[in-house]
């Protein structure tokens, strides 16, 4: 049995964090794999959903604001783990990008070391290739054996800006579901909302405006209102900016359009609800929720991110630009003429592909 690492900042709710749990879960129930998983914070909803064999641990750095005394207590908490675990792995897996401690640990645990890179962060730096460049060299990247991206267009950015300074083995994977549970949860009796004869748009994600962009669906959903035709929008999660949406849907006259439903451990009851996911983004790495409606059968409206273009335009739903007057032509149209899907999303093809690929990379 094949030791196995992976390194993550938390288990909180997120598309990331799904994806994460969803793919330990299937290793673990290979039985080919002893899975260890290291949180920097051991903390989030998705806690208890962890496979009940995987071991669980916590490598927490300090953050003291006396910055000798963080050098030196991060300095003894480094040399505790190089003790106990170097080189003790068959593979470790940095699954959260953007952690310098997850860094550390899966190049420390193995020499088989792999960096996940799940955002498209040439556009999170606004094309400054500088500061991409930056970002992968604090991370250590050049020192991982193998650079896993989650869509084909950050792997292509990343080749064109560090392709000939890194010299890593470099691959795209999709991020695996779990269709089955997904079916099964969707089945849940929810209270809190009915479904309706009217089309019925969801949203489900952060609330966080730099990247999501809700204020494109709010602004869509003016227009639409404008127009008078009738519809309503669904918006499942929470962040920073969520009292900021709803002070925007309060001051339009909006709240009989929109509906905050807030964090949901099970958003897929709501799928059901719905006529047409609708992904409003500015950047997404590989958006797991494209594949959660493709499972349930439901449309997709999304803005041109990541591989938007090879996986849903003209198969699955709509592919717009990154404004709000596109968003609410597409959502106009949809409205008018509904969407049939074309052709019927198989996840088990898909997921088989991955595990390959995965098992391929482990191995």
């Amino acid at each position: 049995m094949k030791k196995l690492l992976f390194a993550a900042y938390s288990l909180d709710i997120g598309g990331i964090e799904t994806a994460l749990v969803t793919l330990i879960n299937k290793l673990a129930s290979s039985e080919k794999y002893n899975i260890t998983l290291v949180l920097e914070k051991k903390q989030g909803i998705f806690l208890d959903e962890i496979d009940s064999k995987v071991k669980i641990i916590e490598y927490s750095p300090s953050y003291n604001k006396i910055k000798i005394l963080a050098k030196i207590s991060n300095a003894f908490l480094r040399f505790k783990f190089i003790m106990k675990y170097k080189k003790k792995f068959d593979c470790a897996i940095s699954y959260a990008t953007y952690s310098l401690p997850s860094s550390f640990v899966a190049r420390t645990a193995s020499d088989n070391s792999i960096l996940w890179v799940h955002n498209e962060y040439m556009l999170v730096f606004e094309n400054n290739k500088d500061e991409y460049a930056k970002f992968f060299n604090e991370i250590n990247a050049d020192k991982f054996r193998k650079i896993v991206f989650v869509s084909n267009s950050m792997r292509n950015n990343f080749e064109e800006a560090l392709g000939t300074t890194m010299k890593n083995e470099r691959i795209t994977i999709y991020n695996l579901v779990n269709y089955e549970q997904i079916i099964e949860k969707s089945q849940e009796r929810i209270e809190d909302c009915k479904k309706s004869d009217i089309t019925t748009f969801l949203f489900v994600g952060r609330h966080t405006e730099y990247d999501k962009k809700i204020s494109r669906l709010i602004n869509a959903c003016e227009l639409l209102k404008n127009d008078n035709i009738e519809f309503r929008a669904l918006i499942i999660g929470d962040g920073k900016d969520s009292e900021m949406y709803k002070n925007m849907v309060n001051e339009k006259k909006l709240d009989r359009q929109i509906v905050f439903l807030g964090k949901k451990k099970n958003p897929y009851p709501y799928f059901k609800l719905s006529d047409c996911l609708v992904l409003t983004s500015e950047h997404e790495g590989f958006a797991i929720v494209y594949i959660e409606a493709l499972i349930l059968g439901l449309p997709i409206i999304t803005t041109r991110v990541a591989d938007s273009e090879a996986l849903i335009n003209g198969k699955y739903g709509i592919v717009t630009d990154k404004d709000e007057h596109s968003i609410y032509e597409a959502m106009k149209g949809f409205i008018k003429n509904r969407y049939k899907i074309k052709d019927e999303f198989n996840a088990q093809e898909y997921n088989d592909d991955i595990i390959k690929k995965i098992n391929n990379l482990i191995d």
